[in-house]
């Protein structure tokens, strides 16, 4: 269930290895390539010369050694006290606490690769600006696509419902079809809010076209991309940003209601992936500085 609070955008191509965790059945396989899957994403959105390949993916390896090192074993951590307030039933207060974990973690990427990011971003050329806005049409049209904008409401929260309660089977390990319906009439309750969602990422691609031409002003450019990055909330339209506060206060209920329809068994499969997960992340941190002490 916490697979959604993960969510992919131009926030900084090194936030995408919690993308990848997230969905993906092995852990430490994907975590050990994801400088080669960063590395393709910013490609294929930037259509990278072989010297700016060369250079992120050098960059890229020294953020990722940091981060193996110097967060996992707090992650791990973070898990394990996740996992110790989930045992009894969560609470308002516990889904609060996560989602405001996961900020300060995302914080803590943007802060230590920001300085790579702007580097990387001020070598960029017009062409592959363009090649930038031609594939976020393409981003934007599936996304209107997937979620069914064009069509009518009912249609658009029988998408909501079925991307819904997959992210729930893939945590509990399936629900019974009582369960499913409880659960979409807990998430009816919650209004419709994709449509929004649509018009905000192309006002943020429109503001990073903006930073994008101070790019060769690293002095200026810096400190405005690494603003831009972690407050995605300035700027937002009124009325977005008044739904978005009760969408948040909805889904936590929901989220709660749905916790306390889910069986024993279930409850332990979500707490069993979880354990897996601070256990691989342990052992991602752990393996190579093993055998670098053995060096």
């Amino acid at each position: 269930m916490c697979a959604q609070l993960f969510r992919s955008g131009l926030r900084l191509a090194a936030l995408s290895w919690l993308l990848l965790i997230a969905g993906c059945s092995t852990v430490q396989i994907g975590y050990r390539q994801a400088d080669t899957i960063l590395a393709w994403r910013a490609d294929n959105y930037f259509d990278l010369s072989p010297l700016q390949k060369r250079e992120l993916g050098a960059r890229l390896g020294q953020l990722l050694v940091w981060h193996r090192y110097q967060q996992l074993p707090e992650h791990a951590d973070f898990l394990d006290a996740a996992i110790r307030r989930a045992q009894h039933g969560l609470t308002h207060e516990d889904i609060v606490w996560l989602v405001d974990g996961l900020k300060a973690r995302y914080r803590a990427i943007i802060d230590r690769g920001i300085a790579d990011a702007a580097g990387i971003l001020a070598t960029l050329a017009p062409a592959q600006i363009v090649a930038l806005q031609d594939k976020w049409v393409k981003d934007n049209h599936e996304f209107a696509d997937e979620n069914e904008l064009g069509g009518a409401i009912e249609k658009r929260k029988g998408v909501r419902l079925r991307k819904t309660l997959s992210r729930i089977r893939d945590w509990s390990g399936g629900l019974t079809h009582e369960q499913e319906r409880k659960i979409a009439a807990l998430l009816d309750r919650v209004p419709l809010i994709e449509h929004l969602r649509h018009a905000d990422r192309i006002r943020r691609q429109q503001e990073f076209l903006q930073l994008l031409k101070l790019r060769t002003n690293l002095h200026e450019f810096q400190p405005r991309l690494h603003a831009w990055l972690l407050d995605w909330e300035r700027g937002r339209a009124p009325a977005y940003e008044q739904l978005l506060s009760e969408v948040y206060e909805k889904r936590i209920r929901f989220y709660l209601a749905v916790e306390r329809l889910l069986t024993p068994d279930q409850r332990q499969a979500v707490l069993h992936r979880l354990q897996g997960y601070a256990g691989d992340f342990r052992a991602l941190s752990e393996r190579r500085r093993t055998a670098d002490a053995a060096k």
